[in-house]
């Protein structure tokens, strides 16, 4: 009788454990009411650049995008090596990993590169960032079920630059002067970015807001920071107060290396800067800083609006995958971008996550974000 009683205790045991295991699952189903088209997928963050601020944030809502899909994610950092990072995506396919988001292939080689991966793994999902595709002759490619996005970098110049015309010369801008601008930039030809961005500035240069003084750039990109001090520094000596009234960066890396020139030289000329990090904002945080904007997008929103569009290229929902500038469906995307000022950082405390307290709508705007019916349940949209 004890036995059978102890039987019947351990049975009922096991029953309540099964039961609890059961409603522990029907939980979480209900939780996400559908089931993920994706979950149990294996995904990877393939960085070619060293694992910045910026892109630890990528990488972080990156990976939890991907997890809450139900998918198993690994991220990579290739310390700005482009053999390291081609070695890892080939690694990493072969590994039998389903979906790759990778950032900053090089254009010289991304295009032929990622054609014969495709080749030897077509059910490979593949998404870039800041990626261009260019052949042999240097003409632009596309790769058949591949999604392209970059930062709107023409906006970035254009944001900047109204900045400049309108918050710190209004004077000049309402009589139909144009602001005298010394501009740092490489190219061109030498990145895809900085190309863009140049399509922007060009913009202000032919409407007459603003007159290019002289164009510099580093000359050791080995240490661009210092080599920027000490080019900005000579050039900043040729000319006389008043010649230069901004400068317009197109890094803030060498952004950096102009803020060294201008403080330690004493010059009061204000200089702005595309993308951002803590040290940027630091900076721009001192009092009597000449460091007056950086345009940027929101990096947490960078990560998870990547792994959304590779986790719809894996369900194949392409139709899903909407350009935020145009609306409008497509392989080629682009992220919208803000300004954040010199007075919205300068109450302290700030860094980059938690910028999204100070840089207003256009920093927190999200409606862009894609996704589909699925998604949405599953990410709370």
């Amino acid at each position: 009788m004890i036995k059978r009683w102890i039987a019947g205790i351990c049975a009922l045991l096991w029953a309540v454990s099964l039961a609890a295991c059961g409603s522990a699952e029907q939980t979480e189903t209900a939780a996400s009411g559908v089931d993920s088209p994706v979950a149990g997928k294996k995904v990877a963050y393939i960085m070619q650049m060293a694992p910045s601020d910026i892109f630890q944030m990528w990488s972080q809502s990156a990976q939890q995008t991907a997890e809450q899909l139900g998918m198993e994610y690994d991220a990579f950092f290739c310390g700005g090596s482009d053999a390291q990072w081609q070695d890892t995506v080939s690694q990493c396919a072969a590994a039998g990993y389903d979906g790759l988001l990778l950032s900053h292939g090089g254009q010289n080689y991304s295009y032929n590169f990622l054609k014969s991966l495709l080749e030897q793994y077509p059910d490979l999902k593949i998404v870039t960032f800041d990626t261009q595709f260019k052949d042999g002759s240097g003409q632009t490619q596309t790769l058949e079920g591949v999604t392209q996005f970059f930062q709107q970098d023409s906006q970035f110049a254009q944001l900047l630059l109204e900045y400049i015309c309108s918050e710190l010369y209004p004077e000049k801008t309402a009589a139909g002067e144009p602001v005298n601008i010394l501009k740092v930039w490489v190219g061109p030809n030498f990145l895809s970015p900085f190309d863009r961005r140049e399509e922007g500035y060009a913009l202000y240069e032919e409407k007459g807001l603003i007159r290019t003084v002289e164009t510099i750039g580093p000359s050791d990109f080995s240490n661009a920071e210092a080599s920027m001090a000490d080019i900005t520094t000579a050039t900043l000596a040729k000319y006389q107060p008043g010649e230069i009234d901004a400068v317009w960066c197109c890094y803030d890396l060498y952004a950096s290396g102009v803020y060294t020139a201008l403080t330690q030289g004493g010059y009061d000329i204000p200089m702005v800067s595309v993308d951002i990090c803590n040290a940027d904002i630091e900076k721009m945080a001192r009092e009597g800083s000449p460091w007056k904007a950086c345009a940027t997008t929101n990096w947490n929103y960078n990560g998870e609006f990547g792994m959304r569009v590779l986790a719809l290229e894996m369900a194949g929902d392409y139709d899903a995958i909407v350009d935020p500038m145009t609306g409008e469906t497509s392989a080629w995307l682009e992220l919208p971008t803000t300004v954040v000022t010199q007075e919205m950082v300068s109450g302290g405390g700030i860094n980059v996550t938690n910028l999204d307290t100070v840089a207003g709508e256009s920093y927190t705007e999200r409606s862009w974000m894609p996704s589909a019916p699925w998604m949405a349940q599953l990410l709370g949209d």
